[in-house]
């Protein structure tokens, strides 16, 4: 039966049609895009895993930084290390020349002398971005290198432990009358506090006396970024008024700092007193300082001598009691020297493999996730030429589809 009001041909040929041009935009937005799945309507369970992938890819690039960050900053301890392990041999060599009578000890001594100071110079100059792993002030470092993802989705990152080595001369003493606080004393070589833009009350330093102190001695005081120190000296140990004398080199060398809004008094009736504070306008509320946080004041005492390498102050060939004794010294520090050298190079060696295993991981990773949501192009080639034909036939049939109520038209001629 044929009918001019339902055109069955018609509706089939549209719907074929419909469903062309549908595999049609779904072929050109994988072409367009170059993934199969590119949004969560696509197929919601892959987009979803591949995003999480995504995100572990990007996790997985920080943590190459990290450990890059953390090749450097061993790769300067390690090479100081070395460095300081070649100049003890080349001392050695001097104090084993020195055991001889028919020698000029003076001028060995003099070269014994400038390779210490080239030592020191090693020490207090290996740091990177600001950390020195054989000064003795660090006693550790972590080095963020993986994270680690359960079958609950559940990440938690592990780190590498890298432990710092005293190679220093000075070593951080405990001085129970250095102290740094807001009101309670602590009896260590160091501390740490804050002071508030609005702290006007301020934060008490107070200096240890003479009789605590060594020639070489030196007291750092770190506000924000910005570091002053002061290095006792014996004429200052001989003086009454010691602690005074360091107090008031340290406010001065605060002062020259350029802080804004901050204050340093020194209090004449306590000996070695500091104050530091947040200046106060008058009149109006306490002027805020340079930075737009909290200043970071730290302090710390270095006693010379004290450190993993201090019986090298102690290494003198002027005569030939003290030649002896030099050599059995300076056995001692190779060996302090070169345990330190190795104990960096295999953190380095551990965190150069752990950063080739980040950099494989990512690209296994990453293809995985292509593996997933990426088109085939070939594919999506032929699959549209395809379509194009099926399209054109289908624009056709349905052409003649509607063609056909018109045939009716002879029947009522």
């Amino acid at each position: 039966m044929s009918s001019i009001l339902t055109n069955n041909s018609a509706m089939v040929a549209l719907q074929t049609l419909k469903g062309i041009n549908k595999g049609m935009a779904d072929v050109q937005s994988q072409i367009s895009t170059g993934k199969s799945v590119a949004t969560a309507k696509d197929n919601s369970a892959v987009w979803a895993i591949s995003k999480v992938m995504e995100s572990d890819v990007k996790g997985f690039k920080a943590i190459g930084d990290s450990l890059s960050l953390g090749q450097s900053t061993v790769a300067v301890a390690r090479n100081a290390s070395e460095s300081i392990t070649d100049l003890l041999t080349d001392m050695k060599s001097k104090i084993v020349a020195a055991q001889e009578d028919n020698v000029d000890r003076g001028k060995i001594n003099d070269d014994v002398t400038a390779l210490k100071n080239q030592i020191e110079s090693i020490v207090n100059a290996a740091q990177f971005n600001g950390q020195n792993l054989v000064n003795g002030s660090t006693a550790s470092t972590s080095i963020l290198a993986s994270l680690d993802r359960d079958s609950s989705g559940n990440v938690t990152a592990s780190s590498i432990a890298v432990a710092g080595q005293d190679l220093s001369v000075g070593g951080y003493v405990a001085k129970a009358a250095f102290t740094g606080s807001d009101g309670a004393s602590t009896a260590a070589d160091t501390f740490a506090t804050t002071l508030d833009a609005a702290d006007t009350t301020g934060i008490d330093v107070v200096i240890p006396a003479a009789t605590t102190f060594a020639d070489g001695d030196k007291i750092s005081i770190t506000i924000g970024d910005q570091t002053v120190s002061h290095t006792v000296t014996q004429e200052q140990i001989a003086s009454t008024t010691t602690s005074d004398l360091i107090a008031t080199s340290l406010k001065s060398k605060i002062d020259g700092l350029g802080i804004e809004g901050l204050v340093v008094d020194y209090d004449s009736g306590t000996a070695g007193g500091l104050n530091i504070k947040s200046a106060t306008a008058v009149p109006g509320p306490p002027a805020v300082l340079a930075t737009a946080n909290d200043l970071s004041i730290t302090g710390q005492f270095v006693n010379a001598g004290a450190g993993g390498l201090g019986a090298l102050s102690s290494i003198d060939v002027s005569d030939a009691t003290q030649a002896e004794a030099a050599l059995a010294t300076v056995e001692t520090l190779i060996d302090t020297a070169i345990n330190a050298s190795a104990s960096f190079g295999s953190a380095q060696g551990r965190i150069d493999t752990q950063a080739d295993f980040i950099s494989q991981l990512s690209d296994s990773l990453t293809s995985g996730i292509g593996s997933m949501v990426d088109a085939d192009m070939e594919e999506a080639s032929a699959r549209l030429q395809a379509l194009q034909v099926q399209q054109q036939l289908g624009v056709q049939s349905l052409s003649i589809a509607n063609q056909a109520p018109q045939q009716l038209l002879s029947l009522f001629r």
